[in-house]
């Protein structure tokens, strides 16, 4: 895709608006019988993204044009990148916590499989659905699981329309459904309540709070060793998630889509795709593959990000040291990616390289943390979500309409499965 398309002004201008906005609107609590249903600036940004392409509505394919909705495909990998950035720089200050947090927390992610092996037969046998089964049951989709989807296999291949219709089912309901589930099965008297606090770890930061506090509710005398216990398991999942899940889970997936459906495995972004390939991807070139142009089009990705940060972050000055650092450990990272002797996903390079620039005992370190800390964690991922809303093409709305409430379905099998087996494994441990 050309430069001058990647750089279109009325695409960053509208994705920031739409940041903006979302995360002015902010984190937004619905009570709901013990839980809540807690909506997120990153959901509001892909509804907003959604009804401003011009794939959806005549309104907006009156004012914005297709080329739009193209340009910012190649956005959404380039733009979580950041993220990965920032998602890396939490894991390198807290390696020493990590190391001590003993074998319990560390074979209880293991439960993250549990994901696909409740739903991804569910999936095939029962509802017949094709490649955008092993997105949606391949993890509990949160953003770093997006992005090794993104980075593989490109969000606009079924496989991307899995994994984002769990997420998006996640975000609406998954903290309710966590807290439900956390809350029951505390009653029950059954599992080690260490465990299951230990299994609230395996979700995204709101998950882990609703999780957490209702089985702190349920048992007001253990309060500060269960949030202990569960501040542990989202550290450990937030240094070995990403891995697990890249190397372990999506394998094991693939393979065993492939033994259920009878069909071959499709081919990663970027390798030909022939006519009898089910998920029919079009190739789509890796932003390693010119380092040039990806540096461009990913300080304009940055720009997005670093206003997007202003509502509940930093300002702009203050932030800009800390995104100027994500930005070269991005670049870093997809550099050693392309010129490495072997092959590991840009993702996980660039997580790689921002953790060894915070480890501890590297030189700098307590500066750059002090700079990052400036940057929204989450604030920096909305504008993806944009990007991801404004992508959606007719074929794409297509194949979502085709297995939607299905997705739902899965998604809520998936945080079953995860919760249910993390906490099987962390109660056998302890």
């Amino acid at each position: 895709m050309p430069l001058s398309t990647l750089l279109d002004w009325r695409l960053h201008a509208l994705v920031i608006l739409v940041s903006l906005l979302s995360e002015f609107i902010g984190i937004q609590q619905i009570p709901m019988g013990p839980g809540s249903l807690l909506l997120l600036p990153l959901f509001y940004a892909f509804i907003l993204g959604v009804l401003l392409n011009p794939n959806v509505t005549r309104t907006a394919a009156k004012v914005f044009p297709q080329r739009i909705s193209e340009a910012a495909g190649p956005l959404i990998l380039l733009s979580i990148m950041p993220f990965i950035a920032r998602f890396g720089t939490t894991i390198g200050p807290a390696i020493e916590d990590l190391v001590d947090a003993g074998p319990a927390l560390i074979l209880q992610e293991l439960g993250n499989l549990g994901t696909m092996l409740i739903a991804l037969p569910v999936a095939v046998l029962v509802f017949k659905m094709g490649r955008e089964s092993i997105g949606a049951t391949y993890s509990i989709a949160r953003e770093p699981n997006i992005a090794v989807i993104s980075d593989k296999y490109g969000l606009k291949g079924p496989e991307g329309i899995g994994v984002m219709g769990t997420y998006v089912v996640g975000t609406m309901f998954g903290t309710l459904w966590f807290a439900l589930m956390a809350g029951y099965l505390t009653s029950l008297d059954i599992l080690d309540p260490r465990a299951l606090a230990m299994a609230c770890g395996v979700g995204s930061g709101s998950m882990v709070a609703a999780c957490s506090a209702a089985i702190a509710g349920t048992l007001p005398e253990m309060r500060d060793e269960l949030l202990a216990f569960s501040g542990a398991s989202n550290l450990m999942t937030y240094a070995t998630g990403l891995y697990l899940t890249l190397f372990v889970a999506l394998p094991i997936a693939e393979k065993l889509y492939t033994l259920l459906s009878g069909k071959r495995k499709a081919k990663p972004v970027g390798a030909q795709v022939t006519a009898t390939d089910d998920s029919d991807i079009p190739a789509e070139p890796r932003p390693e593959q010119n380092l040039g142009k990806t540096a461009i089009v990913m300080a304009a990705a940055c720009g997005v990000a670093w206003v997007a940060n202003t509502i509940n972050g930093a300002g702009l000055i203050e932030a800009l040291p800390g995104m100027l650092i994500l930005y070269v450990m991005t670049m870093i990272g997809l550099t050693v990616t392309r010129f490495a002797p072997f092959y590991l996903p840009g993702v996980a390079w660039v997580s790689l390289v921002s953790i060894l620039f915070t480890l501890p005992w590297a030189p700098g370190n307590a500066w750059l943390v002090e700079q990052l800390s400036a940057v929204n964690f989450l604030a920096i991922v909305t504008p993806v979500l944009a990007y991801a809303g404004l992508a959606l093409t007719t074929r794409e709305l297509k194949m979502f309409r085709q297995a939607g409430w299905k997705l739902v379905i899965l998604a809520l099998l998936v945080f079953t499965g995860t919760f249910v087996s993390s906490a099987l494994i962390a109660n056998l441990l302890l």
